[in-house]
């Protein structure tokens, strides 16, 4: 069962799109991550399925409700944690959240139960009796999550909830999400590019306002399997070697650094050719030290598709 859809979903500012029909369904308890750099679009997609933007064009229903049509329905069904959480820094953690209970139409003999599952689920209990001016920057975090779970929504909004935190507090929240899947569906924002993997059932990586790709990060490796780079160390210098390298069929460039004992050979390919590779430079009578594809992360696997969609729009695909 899909929990949120959107169809064709568009955002313009003075007639230019922010958001340029973008199309995506998550389905009931899945955690998914929109990814892309600052000023992708992540905030915007997330603020139209908040009912906080109005959709220039196209569609979108949370929860079996349209965005255009049930803004306060959706509102019910969702917490929403900004960028910035919304908090009151002179009052108490339980008292701001027994407020946003009531808030949220909380009924009165479900407050405190409300409150004391946000606290478990956040780990606030220890920091229950504290101002929220007194709270470190990842407690703070911490209460904004909660404050978007005290009515049990079916869907929870976060954008970039791991933002400013140190690596202790990004692992600590992290686990929090995690432990939200199932019970909730969970759509969150970042740029931080190897956590978000950690944390999401899938990916969809937004790129100056268009979706360019979708899947887990293993999906979307596997787009990008039939280019790869690969690092080949070998005992001496062997033009003829290095020539014959770049004459092989799915080998399109080749470029040599060092010189002497230390020879790396660097060669961008089309395929998978390791095995050619091998063959040819044990062949040539050169002593090969070494063989490894360049494995360049998530964070060349997202340049990688930025690049791929944008030559795909030069072409009018």
């Amino acid at each position: 069962m899909a929990m949120i859809e959107a169809s064709d979903l568009s955002k313009n500012y003075a007639g230019r799109p922010a958001i340029d029909r973008v199309s995506f369904s998550i389905g009931e308890g899945e955690i998914i991550g929109l990814l892309g750099l600052n000023g992708a679009g992540k905030s915007t997609i997330l603020k139209m399925l908040g009912c906080f933007l109005l959709p220039s064009g196209g569609t979108a229903r949370v929860a079996g409700y349209d965005v255009d049509s049930d803004p306060q329905a959706i509102r019910r069904q969702i917490g929403y944690l900004p960028d910035t959480p919304p908090l009151y820094d002179e009052m108490t953690v339980l008292a701001y959240l027994q407020f946003v209970a009531r808030l949220k139409d909380v009924s009165s003999a479900d407050v405190d139960a409300n409150v004391r599952y946000a606290m478990a689920k956040t780990n606030l209990e220890e920091v229950s009796d504290f101002r929220l001016g007194e709270l470190s920057h990842g407690f703070r975090q911490r209460v904004g999550i909660a404050q978007a779970l005290v009515h049990k929504p079916k869907v929870l909004i976060l954008d970039e909830p791991i933002n400013g935190l140190d690596p202790v507090q990004i692992v600590e929240m992290r686990d929090l999400i995690v432990s939200l899947r199932g019970a909730h569906t969970v759509i969150l924002s970042s740029h931080i590019l190897s956590e978000i993997t950690k944390t999401c059932d899938r990916i969809l990586v937004i790129d100056r306002g268009r979706l360019v790709a979708e899947g887990s990060e293993a999906d979307l490796e596997k787009r990008l399997t039939s280019s790869m780079r690969l690092i080949c160390d070998i005992d001496r210098q062997a033009p003829e070697v290095v020539a014959n390298l770049a004459k092989l069929a799915g080998v399109s460039s080749v470029k040599e650094t060092g010189g002497g004992t230390a020879v790396r050979l660097i060669l961008e390919t089309e395929s998978d050719v390791r095995a050619a590779v091998a063959q040819t430079i044990v062949k040539g009578g050169v002593g090969l030290l070494g063989l490894t594809r360049e494995d360049a992360g998530l964070e060349g696997l997202f340049m990688k598709l930025v690049k791929a969609a944008d030559s795909n729009q030069a072409r009018g695909a």
